[in-house]
């Protein structure tokens, strides 16, 4: 099974990223949602996998950014 991480900050950019992305990916891929708004301690987190901007999609160790929400600095 394919271990994904979804960031996103809870805007209309990135809800409507994961609806987008979480129909499209394949059933056995497990994608856990984290959203910096409400996780505000596990931005750090997310600048260690590279996430530069939300929405993102980590998947083993690939950063996929989506679209443009806001700047990971916003977030802190």
């Amino acid at each position: 099974m394919t271990h994904a991480r979804f960031y996103h900050a809870g805007c209309p950019v990135c809800v409507s990223a994961e609806q987008t992305l979480l129909n499209l990916l394949a059933a056995e891929v497990q994608v856990e949602v984290v959203h910096l708004g409400e996780q505000p301690a596990r931005v750090a987190e997310a600048e260690r996998a590279g996430v530069r901007s939300v929405p993102a999609l980590v998947v083993e160790g690939q950063v996929l950014h989506l679209n443009f929400g806001a700047a990971i600095d916003e977030l802190k």
